[in-house]
């Protein structure tokens, strides 16, 4: 029987990259998935489809985890569809580096918005729905430990997220919901891709300070996330795990 027969989970930010390799190995492990998205419909499709071509079950949903009533709506399409919830991944996130004098409420709130109250609005909704002794992971950013140039307001919203973390993990641990970080280095996916980072002159540094000598995929993460989300870590709660490759 594989780790996560007979669990459903919600992967949010799932159409690409690391959220997409993440719904795959989850639904490879047996969990029916919630693939969600927020714009890109024809990514999400893609992922149901692999999960479902290996056996699996999968629907994609559409929603903003910044609003409310979409934060909502995931967790009751996974009641709606599956029946329940027992695992949650909140993995949607955005990114956009500035220098200090740069820095403006748009980019502020544009950020805040999705990496930290996003998180915050789908783990409400789903700590309501979820069985007890279920699994929440937040992702997170080793920015917040090597604390990067330009990055002031993403690094605040990855600590945000590493600090929540803990909170979570102390009000949910009574009933044996048990929250925890990964924080992913730097990762080959499609938005690393766009943002000039492979292949650049940031990836050539960052490999230098990696000690296992290269950079990310997105599967490197998503076995940690597997790991965490199945009964095999059923002692891990409130734990912040670095997963770059060494990087410090």
């Amino acid at each position: 029987m594989s780790k996560l027969t007979g669990k459903v989970a919600l992967v949010t930010g799932a159409s690409k990259g690391i959220g997409a390799a993440i719904a795959r190995s989850l639904g490879a492990e047996g969990a029916s998935v919630i693939v969600n998205y927020a714009s890109s419909k024809a990514g999400a499709d893609a992922v149901v489809a692999d999960i479902t071509a290996a056996g699996g079950k999968a629907v994609a949903v559409k929603g903003d985890v910044s609003q409310a009533a979409d934060a909502a709506a995931l967790v009751e399409a996974a009641i709606a569809r599956f029946g329940r919830l027992d695992v949650l991944v909140n993995n949607s996130g955005v990114y956009e580096f500035a220098p200090l004098e740069a820095i403006t409420e748009e980019h502020f709130h544009r950020q805040f918005n999705v990496n930290v109250l996003g998180l915050l609005l789908v783990t409400q909704a789903a700590a309501a729905r979820m069985n007890d002794g279920g699994s929440i992971v937040n992702i997170g950013s080793v920015v917040s430990r090597i604390v990067p140039p330009a990055s002031a307001v993403y690094t605040a919203t990855k600590s945000a997220v590493n600090g929540i973390t803990g909170v979570l993990s102390r009000e949910l641990g009574p009933r044996r919901i048990r929250v925890n970080a990964v924080n992913p280095g730097i990762v080959e996916t499609e938005g690393t891709h766009t943002a000039g980072f492979i292949g650049s002159d940031f990836e050539a540094s960052a490999i230098t300070q990696t000690p296992l000598g290269r950079t990310g995929q997105p599967q490197d993460i998503a076995g940690i996330v597997t790991f965490l989300a199945s009964d095999d870590s059923y002692w891990l709660t409130g734990e912040e795990l670095y997963a770059g490759g060494g990087m410090r």
